[in-house]
């Protein structure tokens, strides 16, 4: 499939999200313009404000879908766009029943594509926002292993089968992933001898670093930046055990940007690709942001944790990013640049 030149209109469902926003941003620094989708007019005002501010205003226009599972959510904003990128949905670790969450993360990918086939005459590739949890269930994995675009996580959408509700939220999130994104693969495949458009999958793991989102305060953060901040900044008491923990990550400008070069890069189509900066330990990133001078949040004082953790460190999972560096070759930023620019960050909005 032909790539998307620089200057053509890419849709971006759920643009007022983490990632999403950042993604949009760059897009817009690239020379492409964007037609963001919304859940409502303040979120959408938002960011037009934002893009205005900083000089991108006649590139970027926002649209309105309140319900990304109804059945023609998006036939028209498809319309006359060069690419899309899907980043839209849902985050509920509590829900009632497990069909909250996965109802719409596959009914909404599912209903993208459907649009794009429909009306999306122009479109020349669709990049789905998938995650790692759709690759592994890493709270399962007991023995060093490396993981490859060629695993998928059977375990998580099995027990949530077994368990219904009973289900952690947690687990049902994750569930939620592998099922969406073998969706949209299911979709293309059966689909993809009436359609002009290509379809790549990126794989993200947990993704930290500063937020452009419309937040107002230390509690609205989205999940794995409250995780951050929770256990890298706060100076709340942590267990050693807790600091051990080896989360996979990304900086949110580099998965931002692997979205970018997934229009840019013909070798990108038809692929899952992961992208994964490296995994840390906790304790790493506390001892990173304790090395930071001058300190970037000054008001606040950085546990020091327990540094041994850093030396004695056991990581079960890793990624085999080899295709990612094939494709895209993202120079990916450090702990300390991210530790830095996500304090920074804070210290601005007067956290």
């Amino acid at each position: 499939m032909p790539t998307v030149p620089q200057g053509g209109k890419v849709l971006v469902s759920g643009a007022n999200g983490y990632i999403a926003m950042w993604t949009v941003k760059i897009l817009l620094q690239q020379g492409y313009r964007v037609r963001g989708t919304v859940r409502s007019a303040e979120k959408g005002k938002f960011m037009s404000d934002y893009f205005a501010k900083i000089g991108y205003g006649d590139a970027f226009e926002f649209v309105i879908v309140q319900d990304i599972v109804k059945d023609g959510a998006f036939d028209e904003v498809v319309k006359d766009v060069d690419a899309i990128e899907h980043m839209a949905s849902p985050v509920n670790f509590n829900p009632g029943d497990p069909q909250e969450v996965l109802k719409p993360a596959i009914q909404g990918t599912v209903s993208m594509l459907k649009s794009a086939m429909k009306n999306g005459t122009e479109v020349k590739r669709v990049v789905i926002t998938s995650s790692t949890a759709a690759i592994v269930a890493l709270n399962l994995v007991t023995e060093p292993r490396v993981f490859s675009e060629q695993d998928w996580n059977d375990a998580s959408p099995k027990e949530v089968e077994e368990l219904g509700s009973k289900a952690s939220g947690m687990t049902i999130y994750r569930a939620s992933k592998p099922l969406a994104e073998k969706a949209a693969w299911d979709f293309y495949n059966e689909h993809k001898a009436q359609v002009q458009w290509d379809l790549t999958v990126i794989n993200p793991p947990a993704v930290f670093g500063p937020p452009i989102h419309d937040i107002t305060s230390l509690k609205s953060l989205n999940l794995s930046l409250q995780t951050w901040y929770n256990m890298v900044a706060s100076d709340s008491p942590k267990t050693k055990d807790a600091l051990s923990q080896s989360p996979a990550w990304v900086d949110v400008r580099d998965i931002a940007l692997a979205h970018v070069l997934a229009l840019e890069n013909e070798a990108a189509g038809a692929e899952r690709i992961l992208t994964v900066s490296g995994v840390c330990c906790w304790q790493e990133w506390v001892d990173a942001v304790n090395g930071l001078k001058p300190n970037p949040l000054p008001s606040h004082k950085f546990t020091l944790g327990y540094p041994e953790i850093s030396r004695e460190k056991v990581i079960l999972a890793t990624f085999d990013k080899s295709k990612e560096d094939r494709i895209f070759g993202i120079k990916f930023k450090t702990v300390e640049e991210t530790a830095r620019d996500t304090l920074e960050e804070f210290a601005r909005r007067g956290w």
